[in-house]
């Protein structure tokens, strides 16, 4: 009998063998499991992989595309071990956004915008973005543009302990510009696009350790870290204190320096390389002389709601 006789006869032989086991191994997503052994069973018992079946009647590669085709598995990988054990290697698709649309819709998106959908039962910890243009899961140009900053931002978040404590929600602007809604503190951090994200988080941390650190979480309305070398933080009640600068000028009259007076302190801007000192960002302008130009800038002062109410 010729080797590859032998071959064959021994080939033959064990394909006539019963699966004697499945194993199942999950990897991948870290503190979430959208997907467990039970949900990777089912679908292996539906097409054909059970304890007990012949391995010659078990198709794997059918088997591994079925699997596949779960929003919820990225990778599966299936393979015969020397004593007729079926072991199946599940990579999970991992989360790392979730999206809430203009519509009201919401779903997650992995590393490679893909998405999926919400569980009944899990939940990801991941950062959360409010305002999504599109419901459409083929993206036009500027939607697929606004995805890719949602997965740029998000993925800077995941990898940061503790933005990744303090973002609570962000919201995505009209202009495709981003704002904050964190945790601790009642304001808007505004980071204007995603490009520079490692400067703008600096300048947010150096902020939080440099002023918030001495005045406390519920100063300030806005923080805005978009412009470079520096921070702007509106001090919570600025809009009032404009209103009322109508008042002050019939009360005292028109000097520039009056109006000045009142209007000092009301906002934070200063390079971020020296310590952070409250200067009047007003100091520039042309003082304010009529009633009429005090109203259109209360008006141009309101700040912007979150989409969706903290819990």
């Amino acid at each position: 009998m010729t080797a590859c006789t032998l071959l064959i006869a021994a080939m033959q032989k064990k394909e006539s063998k019963e699966c004697t086991d499945i194993k199942i191994n999950i990897e991948g997503a870290k503190d979430h499991k959208f997907i467990d052994e039970k949900d990777v069973m089912e679908i292996m018992k539906d097409n054909g992989a059970e304890k007990g079946k012949e391995i010659s009647t078990i198709h794997l590669r059918g088997i591994e595309e079925q699997l596949e085709k779960n929003a919820w598995i990225n990778d599966a990988d299936l393979f015969f071990d020397n004593n007729e054990v079926l072991h199946a290697k599940i990579e999970e698709s991992e989360p790392i956004a979730r999206i809430f649309t203009l519509s009201g819709k919401s779903f997650y998106i992995d590393s490679s915008c893909n998405t999926m959908p919400l569980s009944d039962e899990r939940s990801a910890r991941v950062p959360m973005f409010t305002s999504f243009p599109s419901d459409k899961k083929v993206l036009s140009k500027p939607d697929s543009l606004v995805m890719q900053d949602v997965k740029h931002i998000a993925q800077y978040i995941n990898n940061d302990s503790f933005l990744t404590a303090q973002v609570a929600q962000i919201e995505i602007t009209r202009q495709r510009t981003y704002e904050i809604f964190p945790v601790l503190g009642d304001q808007v951090i505004k980071i204007g696009d995603a490009d520079n994200l490692e400067e703008k988080f600096g300048k947010l941390k150096l902020f939080y350790k440099q002023v918030w650190a001495i005045t406390g979480f519920e100063k300030y309305e806005t923080i805005d870290v978009q412009y470079k070398d520096q921070v702007v933080a509106t001090k919570r009640g600025a809009a009032k204190v404009y209103a009322d600068t109508t008042k002050a000028m019939q009360q005292f009259g028109n000097t520039s320096q009056q109006i000045k007076a009142v209007l000092n302190d009301t906002t934070y801007a200063s390079e971020v390389v020296k310590p952070l000192l409250v200067k009047d960002s007003t100091a520039t302008k042309k003082p304010v002389t009529t009633s009429k130009q005090n109203s259109k800038q209360v008006k141009n002062n309101k700040q912007p709601k979150a989409v969706m109410k903290k819990k």
